[in-house]
């Protein structure tokens, strides 16, 4: 008994570990997105920005409670020299991006905060830094002129071009909720000298489309007037023309005649 039950279950045995083995295995797992790390209250936004091997700037913002309002701070790591420093400052509205730059090409980074606000006349607040050996010199960043807020209703898109801050946003037409996108954008580049900020406008943009239409007949009306005038120093001139002809054959008709009376 003992003996059939042995054998018994090695067979049961040897049975399961072949189905076992002919199994099917299950699919490949995909692979799965690396998360980005979890930024812990009461910070909110964090990038760090190597400037060059040893020399990094880590752009933080925090804040607890509402969050249209709160600080940012900069951490300055020179591993090189061992020298870290901290430069903090208000925050109005939430942290969209940072930018590193040296416009000026002094070899001294320029770090640019872009925070977006609930302004409707400046949707953009930039704060900027150059930083020039340990310390963090603030520089003031231009609000939009009157022309240059034409048609302004925000999504801005600022980039570093060839060593330059650029800007652009879609132009509107129309006030408030009304306001739609006339398909124009326009672009400014901004650079930097004597730590002042400098802005020139790359784009040629026309926010007054009606202006532009009535402009053609406009112009059709000014051809038709010069058709008119071209008409009339036409006739002007044939007639001058004519005159002369006449004074002409005048002139020679009496020079005729006084050479017959020498003849008699």
């Amino acid at each position: 008994m003992g003996t059939k039950f042995y054998f018994l279950m090695l067979t049961i045995g040897c049975l399961a570990a072949g189905c076992a083995q002919q199994a099917p295995k299950p699919p490949a797992s995909a692979p799965v997105a690396e998360q980005k790390p979890v930024i812990m209250e009461p910070f909110r936004f964090h990038k760090m920005i190597e400037v060059s091997p040893g020399n990094d700037f880590d752009i933080l913002s925090w804040g607890r409670g509402s969050t249209e309002a709160g600080s940012f701070e900069i951490l300055h790591s020179d591993s090189a020299d061992i020298k870290y420093t901290t430069t903090t400052g208000d925050l109005e509205g939430q942290i969209v991006d940072a930018y590193n730059s040296d416009m000026d090409m002094d070899g001294n980074p320029e770090i640019l905060i872009q925070a977006k606000a609930k302004d409707t006349s400046n949707y953009a607040i930039i704060y900027a830094f150059e930083f020039t050996n340990d310390k963090a010199n603030k520089l003031d960043f231009p609000k939009l002129t009157k022309s240059q807020a034409k048609g302004y209703r925000g999504f801005d898109n600022f980039y570093i071009k060839d060593g330059q801050f650029m800007r652009e946003f879609p132009i509107y037409d129309g006030i408030g909720k009304d306001a739609k996108p006339t398909g124009a954008k326009r672009v400014l580049q901004y650079g930097l000298r004597n730590n002042e900020f400098t802005v020139k406008q790359l784009s040629k943009d026309s926010t007054d489309v009606k202006g532009t239409t009535v402009s053609q007949p406009v112009k059709k009306a000014s051809s038709n007037n010069n058709n008119s005038a071209s008409s009339k120093n036409s006739s002007s001139s044939s007639k001058k023309k004519k005159h002369k002809t006449e004074e002409t054959t005048t002139t020679h008709k009496k020079k005729k005649k006084k050479h017959h009376h020498n003849d008699e």
